[in-house]
């Protein structure tokens, strides 16, 4: 439990920050309260990793008798990531950060004008549904699943949630500040890194 604990920790609070949905929080928190931002975001999150985690059990279950394609699935999907992620970073132009932030800003805009209220349950509802849509598909949440699939499910849940609310506090509380200091670039190279080295770790314990 605890080294899957460790790793959806560490590869969702690395590949997490800078990513658009934490751009979301950055933004929807210098529009309304922090703490109901917080709320919204980190629930959506939560249940995206309790669905993904649910995605992963249900695939570990379906293959109960090919554990051994699933692991080698595993090792591939990691180290496939991360290489991608490295190329990205190195094809990533220096204005990369700008056009995260931008689309971030297009959705939350969109937003604004579907809905004018500002009551506290719609902006929990906003912070939570900008959030979820942005997280569906992610290579977060496909990480997630892999690790979930093939490690403790209860350790993976909890490190993962955690990661996510430690990125989305670090977004509403430090917001524009913190995310002009953030290099989407350098977080994709150590987002690749991350990957590659999980990859090996799952080679390895499978030997």
């Amino acid at each position: 439990m605890l080294t899957a604990f460790t790793a959806g920790l560490l590869l969702i609070t690395i590949s997490e920050l800078g990513d658009k949905t934490f751009f979301i929080a950055v933004i929807l928190s210098m529009q309304h309260s922090r703490k109901i931002v917080f709320a919204g975001v980190t629930a959506a999150l939560a249940a995206m990793t309790v669905l993904s985690v649910i995605f992963g059990q249900i695939l570990s279950i379906l293959t109960q008798g090919s554990k051994i394609y699933v692991h080698y699935a595993e090792i591939v999907l990691f180290i496939a990531f991360g290489l991608k992620l490295l190329y990205d970073a190195w094809k990533m132009p220096a204005k990369a950060d700008e056009e995260v932030m931008d689309e971030a800003k297009e959705a939350v805009e969109k937003a604004e004008l579907d809905s004018k209220q500002k009551s506290t349950w719609s902006i929990l509802l906003k912070s939570f549904v900008l959030t979820f849509i942005a997280e569906w598909g992610d290579r977060t949440q496909i990480a997630t699943i892999a690790l979930a699939a093939s490690n403790n499910a209860i350790g993976v849940t909890a490190g993962a949630i955690l990661g996510h609310s430690i990125c989305a506090a670090i977004a509403v509380i430090g917001g524009k500040l913190i995310a002009g200091r953030i290099s989407e670039k350098q977080i994709t190279l150590l987002g690749g890194i991350l990957f590659i080295i999980f990859g090996i770790v799952a080679a390895i314990e499978g030997n």
